[in-house]
């Protein structure tokens, strides 16, 4: 017998042990920790400029044209192009959780050198970017001025020059840029009254700039070959480009017919500025410089978050005076607090585990020897996480969680049947643990395989929901796995050491408890016998429950991840479609007012002039980061982050010039923009944006009206007002007036031309031409610019085009490779993100017509590849217990006494989330899955020693009672245990705690209903099966 062996020589159990948890601390110390293993599909962003072009034109003259050429990319799931009115283009191309995002990134490279061909050639010389990039953002930080003395260019320029490059080494970092690209510019702000005055166009000015801000290589003097030798040989410099605005004011723009010089300072401003105008930051209502930080794919958040903080504190002690950094947004404080709560969770199951071991065993010396199975079996798990390639996550720590009361399983049947055995039998301790191991040892392996067994499927299912249902699957085979050696190794040599055969007298309440259990296992029995006399009855009541099972299901919310209090909302604002930038941020600043009035908010950080779904620059949007205070200082409902946020959203509503929602983050990092629901409508029509538009809104206007959904929008605005200018070349032509100089000259005043560059702190920075401020506030304004004619003659620019007024969209999206609206939305309180998705094709359907279509992105698509997925799984569980069981007892008949124990514990796992008001999600069928291994644990013990007895002579009635009786109070206190042991997660709070819910009162509903029902069933089903056996044969 295998355990003999270590009976005999109990020191080679204890070093068994020992190397195993000492294999496990070294292993921990090397494991990487973060929220979720990498269950987030890894993105590729592509990225480039157009300058000057507007979203329409970059749609129809970029984007398109890369989409036909990376349509296709082998293990792309969607991918989704944004273009917005500063010229930028950005496409986010999503794959399969599981591809190799290197590779990915090569084919998509290699896709985009085959269409650079049919690219603008502004477009070519810009270049295309790709980027292995996470969707999320890692940190966002606020560079701030103690006392106003650096303005926010100051600060985005000490940013981009002295913290940038520091942050873009360390690894995992995959960008980290200034919001709003507020880089250093020489700016030249034209008067066009003084250009007209002294009869000068705007190229003319570019020309001039052009031609004297240029480096010239000028050569050497003595270089060879030379005819004689000569003593040195020297190299000769020119002037170069030029340092500073007033060198710049000095270029000569022209000599005047008086002699006089005509220099640029005459008929232009000059000075250091930003390159671009187009965000405006907030830290708590102060001027920022803002900075993201964004992780490669693959990278670990909290291992990058560390090193992060490492870098800003090296940097921050050479800082001038008075600048100072925050952390706006910072994703992995929650993280970090989740995890510190499951641990917590997790020493508290430990301390009721032995509580309740102590309780059944009664005394000391048998309490030790199941708890030291506890550590053996936990900490050696981690050196399975290591073998593995795992991390320490929050998965792993549930399971790690789940399995201390299923560790201390097996080493409490085998002391309980050596106790039975030395009150029963006239034997020594080391004779009577030989004898029980001979009965246990089969059960024991039986449960390890069953265990093991039922999240096999689980760990080979693929997509998000496989890589969790993996993380956790693995643990419990690991940890049940190593339980199991323990009990077969270590807990037997350590009962032959330390139990002894009279026990001394247990404490009062241990004897009450006894002698109450005892008649409660009479008790059993009696009931037992009566559930057998009368079991076609009980049958029936059996196919009752299972209806009530399917009926409970139904009633049941669906969801990829229950919704968390985070410690921080954004603040999105939208303003009437062209608003301009000052108007926007008022409104954020605004809210920052507003938010910093609640004392549970600890910083707000605004962002004026970026829409925050696709972070596209533009007017008429912003966003907030609220940031409250950590979740120990936030302990009553009214401090939770949604009842903050509604309270803050009725002060935000007095502000008439914005609509101002509150949007909760992204349930996992990178995992979709918000935690709501990312639906986009397609339009396979053509791309009219109006009719897109239309419908978005009658979707949206349905939608909002429901008590399930709340701040649904859509980011659609086709009707973003615009000017367009059509230039007449007949009489540009008959004028003499070169085309070219008319747009050239349209764009210096009204846009912005970049004329060359300029070098400055050992960088380069662009040369941009511009109008004064006062000259492009009007359409008017057209009138104050000239061009000049072949021969000479100045005319006025409005007398060459025409402008008309148009509403077109600022920003436009494509879903693969379809004109979309992005519509998004948050689902109510009481309600599940599957009740959303759900409404939401309801409504779709009734309202969109042929030719439209609906697709999901982000969480919503997970969870809707999710479905269908968890019964699957399900019942692979069952079907492979059932195999592995007819395997172990040789028969077809024995394994549906056990496996029809499963049901009961379906009932209390749905019962109790019922009750709850949670929801059906990955921890619910994680939940699930672990119920059908311990509800075959608890039958297998019974039917085991049922079929023991069978062979020792007694009927089948008595050996089923009897067998029942047996395993009655190690059934019961196993599963008190692991009841125990669970608890803290259904009933734990802080940071994350509705996911600890889900799945603990999944499992705690689950063993209830199992341990108060279903061991009265289990007697039944093997008499039943054992009949049908005998007529059978």
């Amino acid at each position: 017998m295998f355990s003999k062996f270590f009976i005999n020589r109990p020191n080679f159990a204890i070093v068994v042990s020992l190397l195993i948890v000492i294999a496990g601390i070294v292993a921990i110390r090397t494991l990487p920790v973060q929220e979720y293993p990498d269950v987030v599909p890894p993105q590729i962003v592509v990225s480039t400029t157009y300058s000057g072009a507007d979203a329409k034109t970059l749609e129809e003259s970029v984007a398109s044209v890369l989409e036909q050429q990376l349509n296709g990319v082998e293990h792309m799931l969607y991918m989704m192009s944004t273009t917005s009115p500063s010229g930028l283009l950005t496409m986010n191309l999503y794959f399969e959780v599981d591809t190799d995002i290197a590779q990915a990134k090569l084919d998509v490279n290699n896709r985009i050198r085959i269409a650079e061909s049919k690219l603008p050639d502004a477009v070519k010389r810009q270049g295309v970017e790709v980027a292995d990039k996470s969707a999320d953002v890692l940190r966002v930080l606020a560079l701030t001025s103690k006392d106003n003395r650096y303005d926010t260019t100051y600060m985005a320029n000490y940013a981009i020059n002295n913290i940038l490059e520091e942050f873009k080494r360390i690894p995992g970092v995959a960008e980290a840029s200034v919001v709003g690209n507020q880089e250093y510019s020489i700016r030249v702000w034209l008067d066009p009254q003084k250009l007209a005055f002294y009869e000068v166009t705007p190229s003319e000015v570019i020309s001039a700039i052009q031609a004297q801000n240029e480096q010239f290589p000028v050569g050497q003097l003595g270089q060879e070959p030379m005819e004689k030798p000569l003593a040195y040989t020297y190299t000769v410099t020119s002037k170069g480009r030029l340092k500073t605005p007033e060198a710049f004011g000095d270029i000569l723009i022209k000599t005047q017919s008086d002699g006089s010089s005509l220099f640029l300072k005459n008929v232009a401003s000059v000075e250091l500025g930003a390159e671009k105008y187009f965000f405006k930051g907030l830290f708590n209502n102060q001027p920022m410089a803002a900075i993201r930080v964004f992780l490669t794919s693959s990278a670990n958040a909290l291992e990058v978050s560390d090193l992060l903080d490492q870098k800003i504190e090296e940097l921050s002690r050479h800082f001038p005076e008075g600048l100072r950094i925050d952390a706006t947004y910072d994703p992995t404080t929650f993280v970090r607090a989740s995890i510190h709560e499951v641990i917590v969770t997790l020493l508290e199951a430990i301390v009721l585990v032995i509580g309740v071991v102590y309780l059944f065993l009664g005394n000391l010396r048998a309490t030790l020897i199941p708890v030291l199975a506890i550590p053996v079996s936990i900490v050696g798990t981690f050196a399975g996480f290591y073998a593995s390639g795992f991390s320490i996550n929050l998965l792993t720590l549930f399971g790690l969680t789940l399995a201390i009361g299923l560790v201390v399983d097996d080493a409490i049947i085998v002391i309980e049947n050596i106790e039975r055995i030395l009150r029963k039998e006239a034997l020594s301790v080391k004779e009577a643990t030989i004898k029980a191991m001979q009965e246990i040892t089969a059960p024991v392996l039986a449960i390890v395989l069953v265990l093991s067994a039922v999240f096999i499927p689980a760990a080979f299912m693929g997509g998000l929901s496989g890589t969790m249902s993996r993380q956790f699957a693995v643990t419990i085979v690991i940890s049940v796995t190593i339980s199991g050696l323990v009990a077969l190794t270590l807990t037997p040599a350590l009962c032959a050491l330390i139990l002894k055969q009279e026990e001394e007298e247990p404490l009062w309440l241990i004897r009450k408890f006894n002698a109450l259990f005892d008649l409660l296992t009479q008790r059993f029995g009696q009931i037992v016998t009566k559930t057998i006399r009368y079991g076609a009855f009980n049958l029936l009541l059996f196919g009752v429950m299972i209806f009530g099972i399917y009926q409970l299901s139904h009633h049941i919310p669906t969801g990829l991840i229950p919704k968390e209090d985070k410690g921080v909302f954004f603040a999105v604002s939208t303003l009437p479609s062209g608003a301009s930038l000052s108007r926007t941020h008022e409104v954020n600043r605004f809210v920052g007012e507003v938010a910093m009035r609640f004392s549970d908010v600890a910083k707000v950080g605004g962002f004026s002039g970026s829409d925050f779904s696709s972070k596209a620059y533009t007017t008429d949007a912003g966003y907030s980061y609220v940031r409250l205070n950590d979740w120990d200082r936030r302990t009553d409902a009214n401090q939770s982050v949604e009842a903050l946020s509604k309270a803050m959203l009725k002060e935000f509503s007095k502000n008439k010039e914005a609509r101002i929602i509150a949007v909760a983050p992204s349930s996992i990092i990178g995992l979709g923009v918000s935690g709501g629901f990312e639906m986009y409508i397609q339009d396979k029509t053509g791309g009219n944006y109006a009719a897109l538009e239309t419908y978005a809104k009658e979707i949206v206007q349905r939608a909002s009206k429901r008590e399930e959904l709340q701040a649904v929008r859509s980011t659609l605005s086709a009707g973003t007002p615009q000017y367009r200018i059509d230039v007449d070349e007949a009489k540009v032509k008959a004028y003499g007036v070169n085309i070219a100089d008319v747009y050239t000259t349209i764009q210096a005043m009204f846009g912005s031309v970049y004329v060359n560059d300029v070098n400055l702190f050992g960088r380069n920075y662009k040369v941009n031409v511009q109008a004064k401020d006062e000259f492009r506030e009007t359409i008017q304004n057209y009138g104050d610019v000239y061009v000049k004619s072949s021969s000479g003659a100045f005319i006025a620019l409005n007398e060459l085009m025409t402008l008309q007024r148009t509403l077109n969209p600022s920003i436009t999206k494509r879903f693969n490779m379809f004109p979309s609206a992005q519509i998004l939305g948050e689902t109510a309180m009481g309600y599940s993100s599957g009740d959303a998705l759900r409404i939401m094709e309801e409504i779709a359907q009734e309202v969109l017509p042929e030719n439209y279509a609906i697709a999901w992105g982000g969480a919503s698509l997970q969870e809707k590849m999710l479905l269908g997925k968890g019964n699957l799984s399900f019942v692979f569980a069952v079907l492979f217990i059932f195999l592995i069981l007819v395997a172990l007892y040789e028969s077809w008949l024995i394994p549906w006494a056990i496996v029809l124990a499963v049901p009961f514990a379906l009932l209390g796992a749905y019962a109790g989330v019922w009750l709850r008001g949670l929801q059906d999600d990955i921890y619910f069928q994680i939940g699930l899955i672990t119920l059908v291994g311990l509800s075959a644990k608890n039958a297998i013990l019974m039917v085991e020693f049922a079929l023991q007895k069978m062979e020792e002579g007694l009927s089948l009635i008595d050996a089923t009672i009897e067998g029942a009786k047996i395993r009655f109070r190690p059934i019961i206190m196993t599963s008190l245990a692991f009841i125990a042991g669970t608890i803290p997660l259904a009933l734990s709070s802080g940071a994350g705690a509705n996911s600890r819910h889900i799945i603990g009162t999944t499992v705690v509903g689950g063993m209830l209903t199992l341990t108060l029902i279903g061991v009265f069933f289990t007697p039944l089903f093997f008499y039943g099966m054992m009949k049908v056996k005998e007529k059978i044969l």
